[in-house]
């Protein structure tokens, strides 16, 4: 929990920023309230998802060019609007939110956000959302998909943007009865709603997108390959046949979306392999196993892959997570 009560009223709105961008991206802020600032946020470590529930005057926020050269996480951030009106403009693409309403938006590219209550400063007059960052590499559609979306208003009260809402809003609530563990375990529930939300948005678009055959192809071929992602034996000539498609046609519709089939295949499983060893379920499975589980047959591919993909082997990326596990339940 960040909260503002012990800190000098002077320091607060620079106090404040610092810890976003510690906790969540850098900005550049301003606020007709900065003199008399006052904000709190909540921190939910979901394992490879992270959850803010934040609560905050009016302010306005933008991040730079030079703000993304200078630290990019590689993240997107969907927010559920919880009290108040705010705003996003992202893409050349502006929406006015108000409560229910959800919308995405990428952290490595420019955008401009706001947030208004009645201005007063007490804690009553606050604006109040909620902030899930995602991983680019965890939404597996194509990344052109995902740009149509962003900066876009989704509905919360209904369909997937309610069942959404409905999960963040609890997961804030039972925090107090949910361990670590738990907390971690979820974390694939979330970007999975994530991303039947965003598909059911792609549906509705009228854009281009929708109606290009080679690109809702991709998303076929994009399921049918998830569908396979556990046969080790599951190459692009495969996947070619089972649509009809020569192999240098394949090859193509993935090229068009800055991808490789194999490279596509690679990071699918990895990401698999990843949540398993997040789940303390998996502690007595050999991290052998689960890699083989997921289509490697190599432990040595895999582990150089892990490594370069997330930064540390995966025996020592489980160690990590499990000692953090630790620390946050006072263990």
């Amino acid at each position: 929990m960040v909260r503002l009560d012990g800190v000098p009223v002077r320091e607060r709105f620079d106090f404040w920023w610092q810890a976003v961008a510690e906790s969540v991206i850098s900005v550049d802020a301003s606020s007709d309230h900065a003199a008399d600032f006052w904000a709190e946020m909540r921190l939910l470590d979901l394992g490879a998802v992270h959850l803010s529930n934040v609560r905050c005057v009016g302010f306005e926020a933008r991040r730079t060019e030079r703000r993304i050269r200078r630290s990019d996480p590689g993240m997107y951030q969907l927010s559920v609007i919880l009290q108040g009106r705010s705003g996003i403009r992202q893409e050349d693409r502006e929406a006015t939110l108000a409560p229910t309403d959800l919308t995405l938006y990428d952290a490595s590219r420019p955008f401009r956000a706001w947030s208004s209550a009645d201005g007063s400063g007490t804690p009553g007059s606050l604006s109040e959302g909620l902030v899930v960052q995602v991983p680019h590499d965890a939404l597996s559609f194509p990344a052109s998909m995902i740009r149509r979306l962003l900066g876009r208003r989704m509905s919360g009260r209904c369909g997937f943007g309610a069942l959404l809402g409905g999960l963040l809003r609890q997961l804030v609530a039972q925090t107090e009865h949910l361990s670590a563990t738990d907390l971690c375990r979820v974390s694939g529930v979330v970007v999975d709603l994530i991303a039947a939300l965003l598909a059911h948005e792609a549906e509705k678009d009228p854009s281009s997108f929708v109606t290009d055959p080679d690109k809702m192809f991709v998303l076929r071929i994009q399921a049918f390959i998830t569908q396979h992602l556990d046969e080790p034996e599951l190459s692009s000539a495969d996947i070619a046949a089972a649509h009809h498609i020569s192999l240098r046609h394949l090859q193509r519709l993935f090229q068009q979306e800055g991808h490789t089939v194999s490279g596509w295949i690679q990071r699918q499983r990895l990401e698999r392999c990843r949540r398993a060893l997040a789940d303390p379920l998996t502690d007595n499975l050999p991290i052998g196993i689960i890699a083989g589980r997921w289509g490697f047959t190599s432990d040595s591919h895999f582990n150089r892959l892990f490594h370069r993909t997330y930064g540390m082997p995966p025996a020592s990326y489980r160690r990590h997570l499990r000692k953090d596990l630790r620390e946050a339940s006072g263990a």
